[in-house]
This record gives structure tokens, C-alpha cells and sequence, in this order.
């Protein structure tokens, strides 16, 4: 099985998100975002992004797909369409498996970025190894939130304290706990 990271974005009650978008725009996390799921290997494998439909729907389409990563992209739709280079997976398991023939698809590391279905699936699974997350240090009206589930890993890592459009937020990176 492959292992895999979660990143996301969090505001001070976990919320991750308001009507189906981020309810914050932080260019900070986004510059984050991009350097931490699209740094590539020396080996040239690329990095890999898994999201669901509506987090893919949510990205503004002129920066769908994600540049420079493999999207992978969960739904049960049948009539979905995506470009070309896209892959479609009923969910996270077929996703995990797709990318586990390496002769096919010569991924590097492989990140789930949303939405909160998806999150909520993937922080149980036994393949998750890290968790990077943008702590925004302020309150934001969200109708969806990140499972409350950082006690089951150790912090490795944190930044230092930024200010982001007036908002306080840092950059910290979880290991899941040895069971």
C-alpha cells in the first residue's frame, strides 16, 4: 500500500471551509500549499494531489488541474468530466490502488487535500503517515470542519508565526503516532 500525507488548512474551531469554498484567502498557505504537494523527487516522479469532487470544483478552473502534480479526483459520478491527465477513482482505496502501480504511474509523494468527506476517511487510514496544517489563528464562519483527530499524532514540526492579510497563522507537520 502506499502511504500518503493529508495537507490542509484549519481556522481555530477546525473549520476548513464555508459553502463549498475556503472561507479565507491567505496567499501565504497558498504559496505553502503549492511548495509543499508540487516539489518534485530527484528521481523526476511527480507529486500526486487527491481531492473530491467538490474540492476539484471549488479550485477556480484556471488553475484546474493543479500544475505540476498528478490530480486524482474521488466521485461515484459516472458522468463526470475531467481534462485529460486527470484521474477519476470511486474512492479513496481505488485511488490508492491506482497509484500503487508505479509502472503506470511514477508518482512521488501523494497528498489528500479535501474536502471534509474525504478527511474524514483518510485520517483513520492506515497509510496516512502525516498531517501538514496551516493553523489559522482566528475564527471564521465554516459549515465544514477538519475531524478532531491531531491527538493521534506527534507534532514534528512548526514555523514560526506569520501574518498573513492581518491573520496570524503558522505551518505545523504531525507524524501519526506508532499503535
Amino acid at each position: 500500500m502506499i502511504s500518503f500525507s493529508i495537507i490542509v488548512a484549519v481556522d481555530s474551531k477546525l473549520g476548513i471551509g464555508k459553502n463549498g469554498v475556503l472561507p479565507w484567502h491567505l496567499p501565504a498557505d497558498l504559496k505553502h500549499f503549492k511548495e509543499i504537494t508540487s516539489s518534485e523527487s530527484s528521481d523526476k516522479r511527480r507529486n500526486v494531489v487527491v481531492m473530491g469532487r467538490k474540492t476539484w470544483e471549488s479550485i477556480p478552473e484556471k488553475f484546474r488541474p493543479l500544475a505540476n502534480r498528478l490530480n486524482v479526483v474521488i466521485s461515484r459520478q459516472t458522468h463526470l468530466i475531467l481534462p485529460a491527465g486527470v484521474v477519476q477513482a470511486t474512492s479513496l482505496e481505488g485511488a490508492l490502488n491506482f497509484l500503487c502501480d508505479t509502472q503506470r504511474v511514477p508518482v512521488g509523494e501523494v497528498f489528500v487535500i479535501g474536502g471534509a468527506q474525504i478527511f474524514a476517511e483518510a485520517v483513520n487510514h492506515p497509510a496516512c503517515e502525516k498531517i501538514y496544517v496551516t493553523r489559522i489563528e482566528r475564527e471564521f464562519v465554516c459549515d465544514t470542519f477538519f475531524p478532531d483527530v491531531l491527538q493521534q499524532f506527534t507534532q514534528v514540526g512548526q514555523s514560526e508565526v506569520l501574518s498573513d492579510q492581518g491573520v496570524a497563522i503558522s505551518f505545523l507537520k504531525y507524524q501519526k503516532k506508532a499503535s
